[in-house]
């Protein structure tokens, strides 16, 4: 993405499933998967998440928010207003809001059929937002930041309905468990913690890890949780699996990263597929993995 997109290019890969945003997969023989479109922002971009089984929305440093579709590369919607750059952004799957986070300490939710500015603000952090996560019906928003600080907002009002405040905890990312009250957030003093949205508390602490911990993500069933660590030659860089329902422990760590790993995802499961999840990491490397076993794909 960004400057290093020009024309559109296509690699050929010999995996046999194809990932679709909706959550669906589709089962082929080698396929060119990797698609490259002109660029959707004019610096780095910092953010993407799925929007609507054919839209994915992108966040940069060129302070914009863009909404593309990943199959055609057309931009359909270009929304401005922050004054730095973004930092994340989300939105409730197949939802007509957008919402974003940026350096200018500030959030902004964005209407697909609306006006190119932002149809609600939630300002109120002291420092960059660098943690955003919507319930599942887009009525309520948690924020965090590195000001040690995690707010919850009504969507509808851009009422604060809630702020806690936890020493040393620089939120680096969070993530709504669907179907359920909780978010799950990530941390530099190397902690997750599963936060009560109800009543903006932390409901549980995972033991520490040796290493800042850079992103979260949900299994789709909510049974698990994924973290990754920051790491550097060859030390930490690992992404963990942690039990959400029963035992709430530690299940299995994926090692294999040389560097940070500054992304992890679990992927959408297909009848034929073990269950899997994806690592990203300063490496330059992707790595798949077995979810259940921890082997690379």
């Amino acid at each position: 993405v960004g400057r290093a997109m020009g024309k559109l290019q296509s690699k050929t890969s010999f995996h046999t499933s194809k990932y679709r945003a909706d959550g669906s997969v589709e089962e082929t023989g080698p396929v060119r998967a990797v698609q490259q479109h002109g660029p959707a922002h004019t610096d780095a971009v910092t953010s993407v998440a799925a929007l609507k089984p054919d839209l994915c929305v992108s966040g940069g440093r060129d302070k914009s928010v863009a909404v593309c579709s990943w199959r055609s590369g057309a931009e359909l919607w270009r929304f401005t207003g922050h004054a730095r750059e973004v930092t994340k952004v989300t939105s409730a799957l197949d939802s007509n809001r957008v919402f974003s986070a940026s350096r200018d300490k500030t959030v902004m939710m964005w209407e697909l059929h609306g006006t190119s500015g932002p149809s609600q603000c939630f300002p109120g952090h002291d420092l960059v937002v660098t943690g955003l996560a919507v319930s599942p019906d887009a009525s309520q928003l948690c924020t965090g930041s590195r000001d040690n600080t995690v707010c919850k907002w009504d969507t509808e009002t851009g009422e604060c309905l809630g702020r806690a405040a936890i020493s040393r905890n620089l939120v680096t990312h969070l993530c709504w468990v669907p179907g359920e009250p909780y978010v799950i957030q990530t941390s530099e003093d190397k902690t997750i913690r599963i936060w009560d949205s109800r009543e903006l508390q932390v409901a549980h602490t995972f033991p520490a890890k040796q290493h800042i911990q850079m992103c979260c993500d949900v299994s789709p069933d909510g049974r698990y949780c994924l973290s990754s660590s920051s790491g550097s030659n060859g030390e930490g860089g690992e992404a963990t699996l942690w039990d959400l329902r029963q035992t709430r422990n530690q299940v299995r760590e994926y090692k294999g990263h040389f560097q940070t790993t500054t992304s992890c995802v679990f992927l959408p499961r297909g009848p034929a597929l073990a269950p899997s999840i994806a690592t990203s990491s300063y490496d330059s490397t992707v790595k798949v993995w077995d979810r259940d076993t921890g082997g690379r794909g």
